[in-house]
């Protein structure tokens, strides 16, 4: 299956006018049995209720005829469970949807045939659910561009409820440039249409793409490659007299100007553009900044700062005094990382020291792995210190009686130390196969 892929991927990049029309039948019961072995045990069920391990129990059989479904076009999606998870930093709360689990599968099939095709059609500038294109990839050749260009603007664009109001008519168009397969083309529309379900209640969805389905994220991209990418590359930044770049990870947006007016034309044309795709910018959470080597000389004093991928970035200066962009880890991630890690300790502090203390340094690796960067270190041991706390309030209600003071406490940190904080990337060392935008 792997190797048909490839072929696929092979095709589109050296024919990029070429339209595929015959791809369903790669959904077959070797690639949903692959699909099936790659699901991580233990997630959430759908509407159906079915887990991976219930739908193993008959795996041939049930691929068989899922198969079979499909081929006399009886399959349809059922509707996708909507559940609501706390947004990072924030009382709200933003919605995910759970497919069922056969539907998962068909999800992750068709997502693979996608990928193939667009990969070789996406741009250098965009890095969200690529293989082999990180959040670090992007804030390393954000950097780049920041410090080897002469940018001097940053437009920071949020746009609102994006997975909410993708334009279904639109996106059809869009996957048509590549896609005349009829059968794909009907697969693909009936997840759009799918429906929800919130509290027992069906809802149709004439709009959107429920975020947490395997196929969503590619989607996602496809519609932005289109509406933003390829408008900005091949239009917008061929009209500016100065620098013009762009980083884009999933529908988090940063645009860098080397002049101001340059920019602002920008922002407008760019509300006019998402406008035409039924998008739209969130005012309150988008803006231009002065921001680069000579954001000093503005008349505001300070240089502003913005956020990018859980990391404000700002103007600073290197130890020999040149210009820097560094970063930190945002006040809103680090609140909702706190929070989290409050409740997990409170919730888990009945556990047996030396397991409680094991299980909690797996997930400060993980905090470090992601926000272990170049000039972060400050922001990861004042983390760790916090939760050092928490761990010494949590210990102490572990019974009626106050188990711990400071001192015993400091003992206790000795024979159970937690992780020590580590950068794991230097925002430098960018991939050769990713490099620079041009």
């Amino acid at each position: 299956m792997s190797t048909k892929l490839e072929e696929i991927a092979k095709v589109a990049k050296e024919r990029p006018t070429e339209k595929f029309t015959s791809l369903a039948h790669l959904i077959n019961e070797e690639m949903l049995i692959n699909c099936h072995e790659e699901m991580v045990k233990g997630k959430a069920v759908g509407i159906d209720q079915v887990t991976r391990e219930e739908y193993a129990n008959n795996l041939k059989e049930n691929a068989k005829d899922l198969v079979a479904r499909m081929k006399r076009h009886a399959y349809r999606p059922q509707p996708v469970r909507r559940v609501y998870i706390p947004k990072a930093g924030s009382s709200k709360k933003r919605p995910l949807g759970i497919p069922a689990y056969e539907d998962k599968l068909v999800q992750t099939a068709l997502a693979k045939i996608l990928t193939a095709i667009y990969e070789q059609e996406f741009l250098g500038s965009s890095f969200g659910f690529r293989p082999n294109r990180s959040c670090h990839d992007a804030l390393k050749v954000l950097n780049g561009i920041l410090h080897k260009r002469p940018i001097n603007y940053v437009v920071d664009v949020d746009i609102k409820g994006f997975f909410d109001n993708v334009d279904h008519k639109w996106m059809m168009e869009f996957i048509k440039h590549r896609i005349k397969d009829p059968n794909i083309l009907r697969l693909i529309g009936r997840f759009l249409k799918a429906g929800v379900v919130e509290a027992g209640i069906k809802y149709d969805t004439p709009e959107g793409t429920p975020q947490g389905g395997p196929v969503s994220p590619i989607l996602a991209n496809i519609y932005l490659h289109y509406v933003i990418d390829l408008w900005f590359e091949k239009k917008t930044r061929k009209q500016h007299q100065g620098a013009a770049f762009m980083v884009r990870y999933g529908d988090d947006n940063v645009f860098c100007f080397e002049y101001k007016e340059e920019a602002e034309e920008f922002y407008k044309a760019l509300k006019e553009r998402l406008g035409q795709f039924n998008l739209e910018i969130a005012e309150d959470k988008s803006k231009i900044i002065a921001f680069g080597r000579n954001a000093n000389n503005n008349d505001k004093g300070k240089p502003e700062v913005f956020d990018f991928l859980g990391f404000t970035h700002y103007c600073s200066k290197s130890r020999n005094g040149r210009f820097r962009v560094k970063r930190k880890t945002s006040r809103k991630k680090y609140k909702a990382s706190l929070i989290k890690a409050k409740e997990w300790i409170r919730y888990n502090r009945h556990l047996p020291k030396g397991i409680l203390i094991k299980k909690l340094n797996q997930k400060l690796q993980g905090y470090y792995n992601y926000y272990g960067i170049t000039d972060n270190m400050p922001m990861l041991s004042k983390y760790v210190d916090e939760i050092k706390r928490m761990l010494f309030k949590y210990m102490n209600r572990r019974s009626q009686r106050r188990s711990y003071e400071w001192d015993k406490f400091q003992l206790f940190m000795k024979k159970y130390p937690l992780a020590t904080p580590r950068l794991k990337a230097s925002i430098f060392e960018l991939k050769a196969e990713i490099g620079y935008i041009k």
